[in-house]
């Protein structure tokens, strides 16, 4: 599915990745974690040339994608999907035209699109707030409208930037929830970077800790699944008295 050969990415004499080869495997949901620094999020964006490795290889399906240009790209990359911390909405497009944006990319028919910017949005439960602007919704429901945009395109793999650090934990949960159907349902392999130990363990199969550019250990888990009877003030008091993996915002 995707798989890094040896990869390296310097910004100056700084190497922010060092020689690291990882395999992700087909249906999974992958966890990256490490402290901040760590180059996690570098690693991730390498996955889709976001970030384009100075050393080594970045294969998808058997292919080299790091030795393509332009169109290529653009294609391979929409098999991508990607969703970020930051939601990076178009503040004065709808929901509906802010899903949209994904398909006007890949240049899919006028024509076709209303039918699938729907059903993504329907995915993730947000199908009544179509004509709405990102202004009007809360930091969950923007959350979920990246994730439609994201799926829009029918991908194979999707790539989670701390896609929860700005959430308190009941909408973590939820948008956690989200991407476990997605996994499940769509068969779309999931990896998430966070710092946050809980979301990690939520929902990883397999989890690479990174240290100073490097693979520390990947690691083999069983998911703890996402706790959906935590809600609201009793997850702040449980988390408070057990002294809490994660540290919500």
């Amino acid at each position: 599915m995707i798989s890094l050969q040896n990869v390296t990415k310097r910004y100056g004499a700084f190497k922010a990745i060092q020689s690291i080869s990882l395999n992700i495997k087909p249906g999974e949901i992958h966890g990256i974690i490490g402290s901040s620094g760590a180059g996690k999020s570098t690693l991730l964006r390498m996955m889709n040339l976001l970030e384009k490795p100075d050393d080594g290889d970045v294969i998808i399906n058997n292919k080299k994608i790091n030795h393509l240009k332009g169109k290529e790209i653009r294609n391979i990359r929409q098999s991508l999907g990607m969703i970020f911390q930051g939601f990076h909405l178009v503040g004065n497009k709808t929901v509906f035209d802010n899903v949209a944006v994904s398909l006007e990319i890949a240049k899919i028919a006028k024509k076709n699109r209303t039918e699938r910017v729907m059903e993504s949005l329907r995915f993730v439960g947000l199908e009544a707030y179509k004509d709405k602007y990102p202004r009007q919704l809360s930091g969950g429901q923007k959350q979920r409208v990246a994730i439609a945009r994201a799926i829009v395109n029918n991908p194979s793999v999707l790539l989670c930037d701390e896609p929860t650090s700005s959430l308190d934990p009941t909408t973590t949960m939820e948008i956690l929830e989200v991407l476990k159907q997605i996994n499940q349902q769509l068969n779309v392999t999931i990896i998430i970077v966070s710092h946050e130990m809980e979301v990690i363990r939520s929902l990883s199969e397999r989890v690479t800790v990174m240290e100073d550019g490097q693979i520390y250990e990947v690691v083999e888990i069983e998911p703890t699944g996402v706790n959906k009877s935590k809600k609201g003030a009793a997850t702040f008091v449980e988390q408070l008295k057990s002294g809490g993996d994660s540290n919500p915002s």
